[in-house]
This record gives structure tokens, sequence and C-alpha cells, in this order.
């Protein structure tokens, strides 16, 4: 049973989701302020936080990037501002998704689902370790090394990074990228997609440029 984590001042739509979430076979734990979430997300430790940005107490940006320090679980972002810069400072502070309020249960259980499915294991036919010049890609353990040295990466940038790993050299796509690392809904995200590639490259260092950018198409790792 997949645990959420829920973060919200508000008490109805907590209540709605815990209800909603818990009736669909989640273990729902609930938060009312930034610090109890954080709190919560280290006691319980979730599978999948569910992050309001307008709490009582710590903006919710501040919240996701302190959650973020010890915890790759996924973060999806819930909040009534749509603007984007926004939703990109969110995306920069560590969150994996946005859905913004009003939204559809049916909407937020997809997104769920889509956050989960990274934290399945790696199926027996798929190989446990990926090795593309000077990175080394640990799919069991979710770890990644440059020239030996542990890259400090989100859930989703290694989601990225293992992405443009198994199809080396080659170039993939904006859209099937989406739809393959974040999943079909998201086919027509491209700023995830933008904001993802620099976090990556920047984490790489002085190695960022073999995440290379094709304008207009998509993206390229390459060996060397």
């Amino acid at each position: 049973m997949a645990r959420i984590l829920v973060v919200d001042d508000d008490r109805a739509l907590l209540r709605a989701l815990t209800i909603a979430l818990s009736a669909r076979g989640y273990d729902v734990v609930t938060a009312r302020t930034g610090n109890d979430g954080v709190a919560q997300a280290s006691l319980t430790t979730p599978d999948v936080v569910v992050l309001d940005l307008g709490l009582p107490d710590l903006d919710g940006i501040e919240v996701c990037r302190r959650i973020r320090q010890w915890s790759q679980a996924p973060i999806i972002v819930l909040s009534a501002a749509g603007s984007e810069d926004r939703k990109v400072a969110a995306l920069d502070a560590g969150a994996d998704d946005y859905v913004t309020k009003p939204f559809g249960m049916a909407e937020l259980e997809a997104r769920l689902r889509v956050a989960l499915r990274r934290l399945q294991r790696d199926t027996p036919d798929q190989p446990s370790e990926l090795v593309v010049g000077r990175i080394d890609i640990d799919l069991v353990h979710h770890m990644a090394r440059l020239d030996g040295r542990d890259l400090d990466l989100t859930g989703r940038e290694f989601d990225l990074l293992a992405y443009l790993a198994r199809h080396a050299g080659k170039i993939c796509t904006h859209q099937m990228i989406l739809r393959d690392v974040w999943g079909s809904e998201y086919s027509n995200e491209a700023h995830y997609l933008r904001v993802y590639a620099h976090r990556l490259r920047r984490k790489l260092g002085e190695a960022g440029h073999l995440l290379r950018t094709q304008p207009g198409v998509g993206y390229q790792l390459l060996e060397e």
C-alpha cells in the first residue's frame, strides 16, 4: 500500500482527499502546516508528498526545499497560483509535478500513478547498470555517479538521466521523453523538460556539455 502525505491548511480539502484516496487503497497521512509537513515527511517516510504552496507558516516552496534535502520521494505541488514563474520555482525547489487548483480527483490520481511508477523495481530483463562514458547509473538503487563521484539527483532527475542513458548518442524528442519519463498525460508540458534538463546539466557541472540540447527537437546524451 502506497503512503501519501498531503500537506494543506484547508481542512475540507484534507478531509476530501483522505476519504477519496483511502477508498482507492492509499495510506493517507496529513499535515496542516509546513513545519508539520516536514516533520511528517521524516517520521512517516511517504512514497509521495502532495504539497500545497499556500501554507500559514512556511511558503510551500521552502517546505519542498527542506524535504528535498534528505528525501527523494516524488513531490506533487498543489496551488491556486497558476503562473508559469511559480510553477518553475516549485520545480526548481525539487518538486516533480504541479497541479493547479481547482483540480479533479481523476487528474490527481493519474499524477500519483505516474509518480509511483518510478518507485517500482526494474523488471528482470532490464540491465541493472548503465555506463555512458564518464557516467555510471545504478538502476536498482537509483544512484548515478560521474567519474566515481555520487550525483545528488532527485527522483525525476535520475529518471531523465537514465532515459537518456538508455538511448545514449541518439536524439530523444521532447514528446518521447515526456511520454516515457513523465507519462502520456504530460506530452505537451515541455516547460517541465526544460527545467529538469537545466537542473541536470547544472549538477553534471563541467560535464554538463554531455547533455546536448537539439533546439526545437529534444535532447541527446553524448558518450564523450
